[in-house]
């Protein structure tokens, strides 16, 4: 097939309110996953291994701290003169109330950055979202997309229907067009959503923002297009124009946006990498710092984990990941648990279900989390922010959150 000028937009999010202390300093993407990448690794080396080198990156919050982990792109081989890699800033001052400033919705934000999509003109846009793990090649979708002649391809993958109502499901016909469309449901018909990935059509996609601005926006706060989220009018628009298709994505994927299913992708990837991280041909790119190997010292016990470099244990590690630098110290119990870099879980302290952000000490027979607690329930599991410190001693239940720097 010929090689279409293929531009990608990755919206890296807003506040990631769900995700609480652990986003009140980052962008959400750059929150770390099997303890070696960030979550803006995976659309940036799928995009790269698919051949798409026009990548502009869109960040709504702290776009510093994506900024420093995305090294322009130089990891994959996407910092050069021609296209690359672009990071795109809320702006002040080049457009009208509803251009300006943070975007409401990732619709909104396409019609915010509409104009800079026309004066690129592209063939096709690619646009993803960064906050799940998976692999795939973009350019399957493309071709779906040209052979059907759509206007818009939404990629597709399978979840079970009791979590559906999460996300955005999708029906199809037997030509694989897009017949029934429901944003969040709260009854969900099928387990097949959108994965978030989604191929348009420029020439459709720019006029029908602007057509549903001039429905929505009078409607609207001052400030605001009034077009959300792409479930609230975008998508629905366009199945009604009845040229929306659904590619079906192969393999692994999943949505890192709550606590607990942050700690449940991780869980998936303890023993098995699911097709995704430890595929040769389509390694999984990022910038890492170089530490030197992990150690596990005599008495120490690692089961079902993952250890990332430099990290060091004398205790007891069980079905968790530790971030780079991470030390575990004798007598020490981390289960079920995520740990952040350079944390210091001290003698005799014991973590359960629990995300410990980077830079913590968890004090001398600290006890944080339950054994017992439900994995599949979002506020159950403990977040410590970053730089935070858990005094000798101290019991945090189920459910607890440390702010930042917080000294408990």
């Amino acid at each position: 097939m010929p090689r279409d000028h293929i531009l990608a937009v990755i919206q890296a999010g807003g506040t990631g309110g769900r995700m609480d202390v652990l986003t009140r300093e980052r962008a959400k993407p750059a929150l770390p996953f099997a303890g070696v990448f960030q979550l803006v690794d995976f659309p940036l080396s799928n995009l790269a291994h698919s051949g798409i080198t026009d990548v502009w990156l869109s960040v709504q919050f702290l776009g510093a701290s994506l900024g420093e982990q995305v090294r322009n792109g130089r990891p994959w081989d996407l910092d050069r003169n021609r296209g690359g890699l672009r990071l795109l800033m809320p702006e002040e001052g080049n457009g009208s109330a509803d251009e300006d400033g943070f975007a409401h919705g990732n619709a909104d934000e396409l019609y915010r950055i509409r104009d800079q999509v026309t004066e690129e003109d592209p063939d096709l846009l690619v646009v993803l979202s960064a906050d799940h793990v998976y692999r795939f090649d973009l350019m399957d979708a493309v071709r779906t997309h040209r052979r059907t002649g759509a206007e818009c391809t939404v990629v597709t993958t399978t979840v079970p229907v009791e979590e559906a109502g999460d996300h955005a499901t999708v029906e199809t016909d037997a030509d694989g067009r897009v017949t029934g469309f429901a944003y969040k449901p709260d009854r969900p018909r099928t387990g097949t959503i959108a994965a978030e990935i989604f191929v348009y059509d420029p020439a459709v996609l720019v006029p029908v923002l602007e057509q549903l601005h001039r429905e929505l926006g009078m409607d609207a706060d001052e400030g605001d297009s009034g077009l959300g989220d792409f479930g609230d009018h975008l998508l629905p628009r366009l199945v009604d124009r009845g040229r929306v298709f659904a590619h079906a994505m192969p393999g692994y994927w999943r949505d890192l946006g709550q606590p607990h299913k942050y700690l449940a992708a991780h869980r998936d990837v303890l023993v098995d990498d699911r097709g995704v991280l430890g595929e040769p041909g389509w390694p999984i790119i990022g910038h890492q710092l170089q530490r030197p190997p992990a150690r596990v010292l005599d008495g120490g016990r690692v089961a079902d984990s993952l250890l990332s470099p430099g990290s060091v244990v004398r205790g007891t590690v069980l079905r968790s990941v530790l971030g780079p630098g991470v030390v575990v110290e004798e007598g020490a119990l981390v289960r079920d648990s995520v740990v952040f870099q350079d944390t210091v879980v001290a003698e005799g302290a014991r973590l359960d279900w629990s995300i410990i952000d980077r830079d913590c000490v968890v004090g001398h027979a600290a006890e944080v989390g339950e054994p017992d607690t439900d994995p599949d329930d979002p506020d159950a599991i403990v977040l410590v922010g970053r730089g935070s410190t858990i005094g000798p001693g101290v019991a945090l239940g189920a459910g607890s959150r440390l702010e930042p720097g917080t000294t408990a």
